[in-house]
């Protein structure tokens, strides 16, 4: 089986492929754009982390930086200008993948400064201030599932803004998310939006998953606790899936839907594999379903194109599997409500640590342009 058609089973039951990094580098040379024509790629991801490592490296970044430099540009507006900028090019080169689908695909995410993960009111006008900033049609704002996070949402997607809820990790959480989606749509209604033209993915962590739930397995150490290594991150994302389609059986979604609202569908996040005991592709091909987007740092879609197995719908049906597997962890006593406050914790302090190295990062060129 060649490269495309492991790529294009994988569109073709209903996957958005969507690359889970985004630089001025992969921008230039031409990079992206070949993801998009050779390996079915139709949106981009971008975090902290990602805009860290973009800056931190080559001089693709130099000139920009010299031109504010020179215009006196503060560190947090060269910051601001520098991942925008990017992510403007982004959004014009997906943008005949977004005319194409309708809007569902040819998306580009950039996420509000994550040190105001906890602050609902500053997340909200962070939100509205990227959107105008990048303005572009098929950009998502995304703002953090966090107790704080869950009324931004609401607000955000009031104004008619498109957002991508990000560090989910519990379905519990995920089931608020798409509450507080519905409670935004209603309102955006009432504010004259109209529901067609807003759109939203509720990204779900896998790979952490395995990670945090692993550790304490071993940590235990029973031939009962270690027989469910790998066994968490797979069944939390067929359970938030489940989730998801039975509050699109609802009145209140099919009241929404009546009037245009696109079903904002889970997005598998950090789906690169952190244990190399697993297959690299787990999380890829074990979570094939419709109405689901795979976000992919570039090596795992490489290794997806090479040797995947897709076989078809991997997740319906499959909740009371995944429950049976929470119980067993439960029973050998693995703490869940604390294994997701945890990973949701360290996801804000991770994000958190990146947006210091960007600034440090950025504070460095500035500081070279001066001269």
């Amino acid at each position: 089986m060649s490269t495309t058609d492991r790529l294009a089973q994988l569109s073709e039951a209903g996957v958005s492929i969507w690359l889970d990094d985004l630089s001025r580098e992969r921008l230039n040379t031409g990079n992206l754009a070949g993801l998009v024509r050779d390996k079915h790629v139709v949106g981009v991801t971008t975090n902290p982390t990602i805009f860290a490592n973009a800056l931190a490296k080559g001089e693709a970044y130099d000139a920009q930086v010299k031109e504010l430099a020179d215009r006196g540009a503060d560190l947090d507006g060269t910051v601001r200008e520098l991942t925008t900028t990017d992510v403007r090019n982004a959004a014009d080169l997906f943008r005949d993948v977004y005319n194409a689908t309708g809007g569902v695909d040819g998306r580009v995410s950039i996420e509000v400064d994550p040190r105001l993960a906890k602050d609902t009111a500053k997340t909200v006008a962070e939100a509205k201030d990227l959107w105008k900033t990048v303005d572009r049609p098929n950009v998502l704002i995304k703002i953090p599932a966090t107790e704080e996070g869950l009324p931004a949402i609401t607000a955000v997607l009031a104004e008619g803004i498109s957002v991508n809820v990000t560090l989910i990790f519990s379905v519990e959480r995920y089931e608020n998310v798409i509450k507080a989606f519905f409670a935004g749509l209603e309102q955006a209604k009432a504010n004259g939006h109209d529901l067609k033209g807003i759109h939203s993915v509720a990204s779900f962590f896998v790979s952490r998953v395995d990670s945090e739930v692993d550790k304490r397995l071993n940590a235990i150490g029973t031939d009962e606790a270690k027989a469910l290594l790998g066994e968490a991150a797979i069944a939390n994302a067929r359970l938030a899936y489940a989730a998801f389609e039975k509050l699109l059986d609802t009145d209140r979604w099919k009241a929404l839907a009546a009037d245009g609202a696109h079903a904002q569908r889970p997005l598998w996040a950090s789906t690169g594999v952190k244990d190399p005991a697993y297959s690299d592709t787990r999380y890829v091909d074990q979570l094939v379903v419709k109405d689901t987007v795979n976000t992919m740092p570039e090596k795992t879609l490489d290794a997806a194109a090479d040797h995947a197995e897709i076989t078809g719908d991997q997740v319906t049906g499959k909740g009371p599997e995944a429950q049976a597997v929470f119980d067993k962890l439960s029973g050998v006593g693995i703490d869940i409500t604390d294994v997701f406050l945890t990973l949701e914790n360290e996801g804000v302090e991770k994000f958190e640590k990146s947006w210091q190295e960007l600034l440090e990062s950025v504070t460095g060129q500035l500081s070279k342009a001066k001269g």
